[in-house]
């Protein structure tokens, strides 16, 4: 980020206006300053979806993050300063006011839950020997046909890929990664996930979990301000190109090499990269679990 504009501090009450509109007051060289730099940021991912998009175009690894994912690429690239922002002004400066909208009770409801989560993941051990089976068991014993990309081959045969899987310990904690695995494949994990048991299971070692921070995140949008959506989306990114690189399929021709977890030295390869972005999420965690918990105390 250029010196020049200020990294606005986390949790700085708004100013309210005599109606009691929550309002936050920022330069409008620090406004335009960070909406170009919020752009670069998200742009090509967000753009290219909606360049796809209108010509009826797939991209098995990056579309998960628009429609999985559900906030809207114009949202995602709209800078907005949110509560974390502060009053940012220079005497005879030009300023731009962004009126806050109403924050329902719903939406405080839920930055509760999300910084309960992000408490809950930090103080519990990270797991690193999932090496990403859950991709492999969403095909397991399904054909060719069945599987979710189709258009693209498996590196092993069906045959194959039902031994290695078989031959793992399958261990995943994510319910929204577990409840998409065949039925043959969900006797083989280790734990049984649910969407209520989410707040006790998850954990930072998790693929999914350190991907979800961009869900969290912009649940809480535009409130929780953008630059934060923006972090959490880069850990997005990081995770989907890791989770794909280590799946089955074989994605090399589109520029994702493989992890090959079906090797040891693979194996060993996914747990250091497991780790990195292990690390990258926590940064972000602990940041989205302060704002989320300063949503939750407005009154």
């Amino acid at each position: 980020m250029s010196p020049s504009v200020p990294d606005l501090p986390i949790a700085l009450p708004p100013v309210e206006d005599a109606a009691g509109v929550r309002q936050i007051v920022v330069t409008r060289e620090v406004w335009e300053a960070k909406t170009r730099q919020h752009r670069a940021r998200v742009a090509d991912h967000a753009e290219a979806f909606v360049q796809r998009r209108s010509q009826n175009a797939k991209h098995p690894v990056w579309d998960f993050l628009f429609t999985y994912y559900s906030f809207s690429p114009n949202k995602l690239m709209t800078w907005v300063p949110g509560f974390a922002g502060g009053c940012v002004s220079a005497e005879g400066a030009e300023t731009v006011t962004w009126d806050a909208p109403p924050m329902p009770a719903r939406v405080q409801r839920e930055a509760r839950w999300v910084a309960q989560l992000c408490q809950n993941i930090t103080s519990r051990p990270a797991r690193f020997a999932c090496h990403g089976l859950h991709e492999w068991a969403m095909v397991y014993k399904q054909s060719a046909e069945q599987v979710r990309h189709s258009g693209y081959d498996l590196r092993l045969s069906s045959e194959e890929l039902a031994a290695f899987v078989e031959s793992q310990t399958v261990c995943c904690t994510h319910f929204d990664a577990y409840r998409f695995y065949t039925p043959e494949a969900r006797p083989l994990n280790t734990f049984n996930p649910t969407f209520e048991t989410r707040q006790e299971m998850e954990q930072g070692g998790c693929l999914h979990a350190n991907m979800d921070l961009y869900k969290w995140a912009y649940k809480l949008w535009p409130w929780i301000g953008s630059d934060l959506v923006a972090d959490a989306f880069e850990v997005a990114l990081m995770g989907r190109a890791m989770d794909m690189r280590a799946s089955p399929y074989q994605l090399a021709d589109l520029g994702f090499e493989p992890i090959r977890i079906e090797t040891e030295s693979g194996r060993a390869d996914y747990r250091a990269a497991q780790q990195n972005l292990a690390n990258a999420a926590q940064a972000v965690r602990s940041k989205l679990g302060m704002a989320a918990q300063a949503l939750a105390d407005l009154t």
